[in-house]
């Protein structure tokens, strides 16, 4: 059973810590900052912490929220210049206080009103007050927001919650994580309590995975209850997004697409095949609800590589990927009521058990900011869930529900392999194992995943 590290503690939803905290705070150190927008999925935490930052660096804050108050998408009618748009802001809501240096704009909901992009270089110009900018930024309007704004803007890109960040909703600290860290860079196992501890955390941080309200709502009870309405609730508002956002003959191709996320991963390969939805589609008529839907935050897409070798972009197959959700217990939440349950008890999941700890790493690594690419040969006889690079070397990464051989792992690092792919040296497998090194590949627990980034950076 788990033991909080705090149990006296209770987590306002505004309050948990999330890393983009620290982003805002270097953004409003730099003297040289542009307007910056916040982009991703819908309730991954964006404006509440986006709040909490204005309200505890700011002495004032001008927050509009265009799908709210569409009143204000007025305020460009006047044209882009600083002055007028704040001359509009204040005759709907005189009581908004501009005072140069000590003021953030906060516009919201950019998608609903995308000409408020087009007054970003007015503001980056002028310098007087500092802008943030949040939003889905679905389809179209994130194409018309980027071609409006170019140059003039900064871009982050806002994921829900990381393992690390859902320690941190538990009530531990950084030194938890330097310790796991200290023990990857040495090679050195950890202990059975830690291993114990960490792997029940992370079996949690799957059935859960990082949407703010439903971590919120565990750690506040110490117990699951509510979470999978919540979640349930989240995949019914990402259709209505979809029948919102997506326009024309594409809305039904992104539905379809949406429904099946969880349907493709079950399957052996786990690839994507779209003749799978009806038997007259055509990859290209559905790359663009593809897209979409990666655009919007919701799947991580990951694409088949042609060649064992780096660069990494360029060198894939765009009609072969796998799509997986960006949030694992979106996943879980869209399979049978009692697949929670399931997992928590380590049950009932068969070959499908390999889907959801692909799902997770690819989320994983995704939240590290690589792009996700697998490889599989023409005959299948080799096969590797994921590839990522470090600054000279490749890194094939297998994924493996139990720990069992790796036979693709062991050929792809055998001296005679590395001979014929000089880009790669060694290799990681991602298991329900310690720490370990046998002179071919590392072993690592997954829920060390969110450290492979900085672990790589250290064997450069």
């Amino acid at each position: 059973m788990i033991v909080f590290a705090a149990d006296n503690v209770i987590h306002p939803f505004y309050m948990l810590k999330r890393k983009i905290d620290n982003i805002l705070i270097d953004w409003k150190n730099r003297p040289d900052r542009k307007p910056l927008i916040v982009r991703g999925a819908r309730q991954v935490g964006k404006t509440m912490s986006i709040q909490n930052f204005a309200q505890q660096q700011y002495a004032h804050v001008v927050e509009i929220n265009f799908a709210l108050q569409s009143q204000y998408k007025k305020i460009f009618d006047d044209g882009y210049e600083v002055d007028s748009i704040t001359k509009n802001i204040t005759l709907i809501n005189p009581n908004h206080i501009f005072v140069p240096g000590e003021t953030l704009i906060f516009f919201d909901e950019l998608q609903a009103c995308p000409d408020c992009a087009t007054s970003l270089k007015s503001f980056k110009t002028d310098g007087r007050y500092d802008v943030i900018c949040s939003g889905s930024l679905m389809g179209v309007y994130y194409q018309q927001i980027e071609s409006n704004s170019v140059g003039f803007k900064e871009d982050f890109t806002m994921h829900s919650m990381d393992f690390e960040e859902f320690l941190w909703a538990c009530g531990f600290d950084e030194t938890l994580t330097d310790d796991m860290f200290d023990h990857m860079l040495e090679v050195r196992p950890l202990s059975s309590l830690m291993m114990e501890q960490m792997t029940e955390l992370f079996r949690n941080y799957m059935v859960l995975g990082g949407m703010p309200e439903v971590v919120n709502t565990y750690v506040t009870q110490h117990n699951f209850s509510g979470t999978l309405s919540l979640q349930r609730q989240l995949l019914l508002d990402y259709e209505e997004d979809i029948t919102k956002y997506a326009i024309g003959i594409e809305k039904a191709k992104v539905l379809a697409v949406y429904r099946h996320i969880s349907t493709f991963l079950g399957k052996e390969n786990k690839r994507f095949q779209i003749t799978k939805l009806t038997p007259s589609a055509r990859n290209r008529a559905y790359i663009g609800a593809i897209e979409w839907l990666d655009n919007a935050g919701i799947i991580n897409v990951c694409y088949c590589m042609h060649e064992l070798a780096l660069p990494l972009k360029g060198n894939y197959d765009p009609k072969l990927y796998k799509v997986y959700y960006r949030d694992t217990g979106l996943l879980i939440a869209s399979l049978d009521e009692e697949a929670q349950e399931d997992l928590r008890n380590n049950k009932n999941f068969a070959t499908y058990k390999g889907a959801i700890y692909e799902n997770i790493v690819a989320d994983m690594l995704a939240k590290q900011g690589y792009n996700l690419y697998y490889y599989r040969d023409e005959k299948s006889s080799l096969v590797m869930d994921f590839f990522v690079r470090s600054a000279n070397h490749l890194w094939p990464i297998e994924v493996k529900a139990s720990n069992t051989t790796s036979a693709s792992l062991k050929r792809l690092c055998d001296p005679n392999t590395i001979a014929m792919h000089p880009d790669i040296k060694w290799g990681i497998k991602l298991c329900a194992a310690n720490i370990g090194f046998n002179g071919r590949f590392y072993t690592f627990p997954y829920f060390m995943t969110f450290l492979l980034k900085r672990w790589l950076r250290e064997q450069e």
